[in-house]
């Protein structure tokens, strides 16, 4: 994987927040986890799902509008959900591993947030050095065709309004900042101090509109979550 130019800076920035938010699908990995899954059903189904997730995304429809519909067409197998952890590993954004250890360094705590499914989210945490109870996402169960299409009670993040809902129920320290791509990401702008549209894989017009700054690395997230460092400036 390649380093970021941060791998070899000796990160003596104070950091600016006390808590960072990351979302995952689009920003800490550069794959979509349901159109991955749904491009193992072939390029119909594939291109059924991106065009929702890109709706979804686009905030042009609420993400609970579509996040059963493309489940119950992905019917994904235990087998394919350890496929789609593994295939988050191996998306990991250049620079986020090194970014997420300096913030654990300076004493930050680190969440994930994700509509995303937190079985397959989970082992590319731990590869980033992220506990697992710090991992907010969406779990499933099973059908009675053994497939993992069913919602597994109430699972907010798999509607527009989850995350802020989520960010309010955690009561983390402050200040907090959050990282994301998509419109369920900037819903949560009203509850964190900022919001910051990650554009290193995917740029939406409608949220770097509402963001405080927008990034497209991780060394530029570096220095909006970090003090510049005096030989930097």
């Amino acid at each position: 994987m390649p380093m970021s130019r941060r791998d070899d800076d000796d990160r003596a920035g104070k950091p600016l927040f006390k808590t960072v938010i990351f979302d995952v699908d689009s920003t800490l990995a550069d794959i979509e986890g349901i159109d991955w899954l749904a491009a193992l059903r072939g390029p119909e189904i594939a291109a059924e799902s991106e065009a929702l997730t890109a709706r979804a995304m686009a905030g042009e429809m609420p993400i609970e509008a579509v996040y059963t519909r493309r489940l119950s067409r992905i019917r994904p197998t235990a087998g394919e959900l350890m496929m789609l952890a593994d295939a988050y590993q191996q998306a990991m954004q250049t620079g986020a591993k090194s970014l997420v250890g300096a913030l654990h360094g300076a004493g930050v705590q680190v969440h994930l947030l994700s509509g995303g499914l937190r079985s397959s989210i989970i082992p590319f945490a731990l590869q980033l050095g992220v506990r697992a109870d710090r991992v907010h996402a969406v779990s499933v169960t099973q059908d009675t065709d053994g497939t993992y299409c069913l919602l597994d009670g109430d699972q907010p993040l798999a509607t527009q309004q989850g995350k802020p809902r989520v960010v309010q129920q955690l009561q983390l320290r402050t200040p907090i900042a959050m990282v994301g791509d998509g419109s369920t990401d900037a819903a949560v702008r009203g509850v964190v101090d900022n919001f910051y549209a990650y554009t290193g894989v995917a740029r939406r017009e409608n949220v770097v509109a509402v963001a405080d700054a927008e990034a497209d690395s991780f060394d530029a997230l570096y220095d909006l979550l970090f003090e510049s460092h005096p030989s930097r400036v």
